[in-house]
């Protein structure tokens, strides 16, 4: 009896050992930016300016001294409104630009531009060198570039994932992941998954670390157009998912064990 109760209770003590330091030891790993203190923000010291890419929509305006000629060169559309019963039109608004495939639009009077891989401050600059030529030189024509918003998806761990319109022209990973009500508790810190398509259609996956504070130094802090978030789930998760309810029969069976163990243990003694 002696020599049972020896061999049992080294394995009870070694399984409720494991389970508590299962529980709790995870836990260093959930704060985000752990070692901010030791982290050199000087590179990370710039505004950031999104480029244009395939499928961006734009809105584009051209404003001049002499409003009838910036005309040709501003594409709008007049908005149907009633009035007294009778069909009239308010102000005219703006149409959007879609950029295709090749990084191009095409501007009324001077024809197809290229703008992908260009910043809005790039774009507009390009734009006004094209349109002077068809301009009094007095007319001074000044550029406006937009983006009317572009999308970015957060799946996996989070606790609202979906597809996201941005309404501004910059937005960071915490931000996004913000948007999506922040990583659940299941949530992988140390690396999260961003999948990212070039203007060229060539596809990419990197590793972020949310541990790390130098992800504010990362070329992949701030996102692009069409952006793909994945938070991978952490060994519990994926072991509940894997074994559903088989999980909370292998706690209960435990506890049965420990449970008989100490009855034996009682009784025996």
């Amino acid at each position: 009896m002696r020599t049972f109760r020896r061999a049992v209770l080294p394995v009870v003590m070694v399984v409720v050992f494991q389970l508590l330091v299962g529980s709790c030891g995870s836990t260093k790993d959930v704060a985000y930016f752990q070692n901010s203190k030791d982290v050199d923000l000087t590179s990370s010291q710039f505004l950031y300016d999104a480029r244009i890419m395939p499928k961006d929509q734009l809105t584009i305006t051209v404003s001049t001294t002499d409003p009838d000629a910036a005309v040709p060169f501003n594409l709008t559309v007049p908005t149907p409104m009633t009035q007294n019963q009778r069909s009239s039109y308010s102000q005219a608004m703006l149409q959007t630009y879609l950029v295709d495939n090749d990084g191009n639009i095409s501007f009324p009077v001077i024809g197809n531009v290229h703008l992908g891989g260009l910043t809005k401050a790039e774009a507009e600059k390009k734009i006004q060198d094209l349109i002077k030529p068809y301009m009094a030189a007095a007319a001074n024509p000044i550029v406006t570039v937009r983006m009317t918003g572009y999308q970015i998806s957060v799946i996996g761990e989070v606790n609202r994932p979906g597809t996201f319109t941005v309404g501004r022209e910059k937005i960071t990973i915490l931000e996004a992941l913000a948007q999506a009500g922040d990583l659940t508790i299941y949530g992988v810190r140390n690396n999260v998954k961003l999948v990212r398509e070039d203007s060229k259609g060539q596809k990419a996956i990197y590793e972020l670390d949310l541990n790390d504070a130098n992800l504010i130094n990362s070329p992949y802090y701030y996102l692009q157009q069409n952006d793909l978030i994945y938070v991978t789930p952490n060994k519990v998760k994926a072991q509940n998912s894997s074994v559903g309810s088989m999980t909370t029969l292998w706690f209960s069976a435990t506890s049965i064990l420990i449970s008989l163990t100490s009855l034996l243990y009682n009784i025996l003694r």
